[in-house]
């Protein structure tokens, strides 16, 4: 769907780049997360790329189409979720529904929609007596309104609850089985972890990092296997290198001959991965 190359902007009081020569692609049918550290260019690579800054440099290919060529037309197949939910708040929710949807050609069911993130009930109450959750699930509404072919979603499950960030990553999920596509921002690993089919760390301005989550997980993970087994009434560790566990005496023994309380294996998570890619802690 995009295809970007030497990507580089900076914004017109700053002495520095914010984006650094960003060369990256997003498949048609995938979720792409872009993380980072904030104040990386997250939000700016997200901005030029639904058109909001355009005083950049480099490639940007939407469709096989150069973005800047593009005109109106582009924003009716996108749909953006802002971190900060920004509504009409003396409207009611089906209010401010109804008002964006005269923006677009296409209309999704809202009602629908509503019901599915648990606000039809609440949708004649005016949006200032919304909890921030509310708010935070009506922003996701909104981006689907309009039946787009890629979703730009900032942080979708920051503020809610385990039940209603299943909701979302449900639909998310949905969206792209359905062929959608998705650029996904967010510092919620498992979010990233559970959803996204390939994901770029940025590191000052620029990718340090670009790979599947799994792929990157075995990457920077030790191979290595951690069992916990009962021996004389307490509980015993030990480590062995996965890739010789077939001929391993020790290993092979403690398997048959003990009760094995915990196996696994020392994969590193995508939290660890994030610090040692971007730097983030590292001095701390």
């Amino acid at each position: 769907m995009f295809k970007v190359k030497d990507l580089t902007f900076r914004y017109p009081k700053n002495k520095v780049d914010t984006l650094k020569g960003l060369t990256f692609e997003i498949k048609e049918g995938e979720i792409f997360g872009l993380l980072g550290p904030s104040g990386v260019g997250k939000s700016t690579t997200q901005k030029i790329l639904t058109k909001l800054l355009d005083n950049y440099s480099g490639e940007i290919k939407y469709k096989d189409k150069d973005l800047k060529e593009y005109k109106k037309e582009f924003y009716q197949e996108i749909g953006v979720g802002f971190e900060m939910p920004v509504h009409f708040s003396k409207l009611t929710a089906n209010e401010n529904l109804t008002f964006f949807k005269k923006l677009y050609k296409s209309n999704a069911d809202t009602d629908e929609l509503l019901k599915k993130v648990g606000l039809y009930e609440d949708k004649d109450k005016q949006v200032n007596e919304y909890s921030k959750g509310m708010k935070v699930r009506l922003n996701f509404v909104r981006a689907l309104l309009n039946n787009p072919k890629v979703l730009f979603l900032d942080e979708p499950t920051s503020g809610l609850d385990p039940k209603n960030a299943r909701v979302v990553k449900d639909i998310i999920k949905d969206f792209k089985d359905n062929g959608g596509t998705v650029l996904l921002t967010t510092h919620l690993m498992n979010d990233v972890d559970e959803l996204c089919d390939r994901v770029a760390f940025l590191a000052d301005g620029q990718i340090a990092e670009i790979d599947s989550p799994k792929n990157l997980k075995l990457k920077h993970g030790q191979r290595v296997v951690d069992l916990e087994y009962a021996e004389d009434g307490s509980t015993e560790k030990a480590s062995f290198d996965l890739d010789s566990l077939g001929a391993d005496e020790e290993f092979l023994n403690i398997i048959k001959e003990k009760k094995i309380i915990t196996i696994h294996s020392k994969e590193t998570t995508l939290d660890d991965i994030f610090i040692n890619v971007t730097g983030v802690g590292k001095d701390e």
